[in-house]
């Protein structure tokens, strides 16, 4: 199944079935764009990996909630297909903190969630996850 791109205007699924999302793509509103795409990802019933990239924006409080609701509404759909979420940090510091963060959403979410320190390692990261030659996973953290 091929996956139509101009349908995206959140997610870059150029790269399919490794799923970038900008955090700069944030904007305040964003929250039902944000919902279709992702009710078009799980509709498509195939494993996917998730990069974010870039600092996380200030969230509108009607956005984190929209969010929230469907996550909540969803989580054992997405943890079936959303093999990982993958967050770059370059900061050590950062992001050992982070990766606590990542460690508890984890077990809250039942899906794989890391940070690594390039765009590079979470590219090399999201295909050997996707290949399954990566089967470390943090809910065991």
């Amino acid at each position: 199944m091929t996956i139509d791109a101009t349908t995206f205007a959140f997610h870059d699924v150029s790269l399919w079935p490794i799923v970038r999302h900008s955090a700069a793509a944030a904007q305040p509103g964003y929250s039902k764009q944000w919902e279709r795409e992702m009710d078009a990802l799980l509709a498509l019933s195939m494993p996917f990996v998730v990069i974010m990239e870039g600092d996380e924006q200030a969230e509108e409080h009607e956005d984190r909630k929209a969010r929230g609701i469907w996550l909540k509404k969803n989580k054992t759909a997405l943890a079936a297909v959303c093999k990982a979420v993958i967050g770059i940090e370059a900061g050590a510091i950062k992001r050992a903190a982070m990766q606590l963060q990542m460690n508890l959403a984890t077990k809250a979410f039942g899906m794989r969630m890391e940070i690594v320190a390039s765009k590079e390692e979470a590219m090399q990261l999201a295909e050997r996850i996707l290949e399954g030659s990566d089967t470390a996973n943090s809910l065991a953290g």
